[in-house]
């Protein structure tokens, strides 16, 4: 059963949302509909700054389900500033992230989850990739193009970063260097600290209602300076040294 008990929690799920008063209640009603009986969970939704009637909806809904939690930015701040707050208020081990449009289904929430759980403490990072996807013919083209120079010039063997969809041990993303833009190069930062990830193939769906709220061109050049910056992170990586303590005789 959900449970707000912090010991308890087993799995948490974070949904950053800007303007999506709209998808919140289907939103919800599919989660707790995927996950109920299954792990002991929290919802945490990250307002990022809202304008519309998303912190109100939350609110309602948040009488009804004890395991559903708001966090408000009084400002927007971006998507991974949104994914971060949520992950650093979590109280699962585990954490998995969807995005609050509704064109990620949460029925792929268990194999997410349960590829971290299988992964024996290799997998740092379970990635959804979509397949039939439902953007413009345009948008495509730009995911298609930014994925492949992402791709030659980080190697991070991962054809799709884009997807919301994705779970990761939570002390593994706490661990990594935050900067904006950082949930957009997970993959490439979890094998950086030596973690293996795991893929799983997600159906995209239509957005419900409204209209994005993080677009492409507005991070155009933020982006080509956060994937240089990657590049120079991971080169700069060392092999973390296995200290002993030396004990006298």
């Amino acid at each position: 059963m959900p449970c707000s008990d912090k010991a308890a929690v087993a799995v948490s799920v974070v949904v950053p949302v800007r303007n999506e008063a709209g998808n919140i209640a289907p939103l919800i009603a599919e989660i707790t509909g995927a996950l109920d009986g299954r792990w002991a969970y929290e919802i945490i939704y990250v307002n990022d700054g809202s304008t519309d009637a998303t912190a109100e909806r939350l609110a309602a809904i948040m009488k009804q389900r004890r395991n559903l939690r708001q966090l408000r930015h009084a400002n927007s701040s971006g998507q991974s500033a949104a994914v971060r707050s949520g992950v650093r208020a979590a109280r699962g081990a585990i954490v998995a992230t969807l995005d609050g449009d509704g064109q990620n289904d949460p029925a792929f929430l268990p194999d997410l989850i349960s590829a971290i759980e299988a992964g024996g403490g290799r997998i740092g990072l379970a990635a959804g990739q979509r397949v039939g996807r439902k953007d413009t013919g345009f948008k495509k083209m730009q995911s298609r193009i930014a994925n492949a120079v992402r791709g030659v010039i980080l190697r991070d063997g991962t054809r799709d970063t884009g997807c919301g969809l994705k779970a990761f041990p939570r002390e593994v993303f706490l661990s990594m260097p935050y900067f904006d833009g950082l949930h957009r190069f997970l993959p490439a930062l979890v094998r950086r600290e030596g973690f293996d990830i795991g893929y799983v193939d997600v159906i995209d769906r239509p957005r419900r209602s409204g209209v994005s709220n993080y677009g492409f061109f507005d991070r155009l050049w933020i982006g080509i300076m956060d994937l240089a910056g990657v590049w120079w992170l991971i080169r700069r990586k060392k092999p973390t040294p296995v200290a002993t303590e030396v004990f006298h005789d």
